[in-house]
């Protein structure tokens, strides 16, 4: 007979991922900080940084995320000068984000950002955890999400 007490929290990994996640974001916000960007900005200027002038949907595909989430990040990327909005040349329903000379000089200080987190998670990791443990969790955690992304959602769980 199957157990029918319900799912402990601590067993969950789905809150362990998200518990990390957030984790995660308080990490860099002080990194982050001096640079002017939050965690998710920083995540589009890592995408343009990568390639300039993407098309919205493109960065959101790169990101996985609606223009719902992307276009406030966008507009407010847009206000702090970073990112500049231009119609594509050969078709005008196509807006492209640009870096601006600002966003572009960013890229330099922001360099420094993987290697401050990593020092960061190493100083206070616990005993056992390495780089080479975490790049194996973020292995994991990519193909996890490929897995899941390309799933059909279902119902029956």
């Amino acid at each position: 007979m199957p157990d029918r007490s319900p799912p402990r929290l601590d067993q969950q990994l789905c809150f362990a991922l998200y518990t990390a996640s957030r984790a995660f974001s308080r990490a860099y916000a002080p990194i982050l900080a001096p640079l002017g960007l939050t965690y998710p900005q920083y995540l589009v200027m890592l995408v343009l940084w990568e390639q300039d002038a993407l098309a919205i949907n493109e960065i959101g595909e790169r990101l996985m995320l609606d223009s719902g989430t992307l276009t406030p990040l966008l507009k407010r990327l847009e206000k702090q000068e970073m990112v500049a909005r231009r119609r594509d040349a050969e078709d005008q329903r196509i807006v492209r984000i640009l870096l601006t000379p600002k966003g572009r000089e960013l890229a330099v200080r922001a360099a420094q950002v993987p290697d401050a987190l990593r020092c960061r998670v190493q100083g206070t990791a616990a005993e056992g955890i390495d780089l080479e443990d975490l790049e194996r969790l973020r292995e994991g955690a990519r193909d996890l999400a490929k897995t899941l992304l390309a799933s059909p959602a279902s119902e029956d769980g």
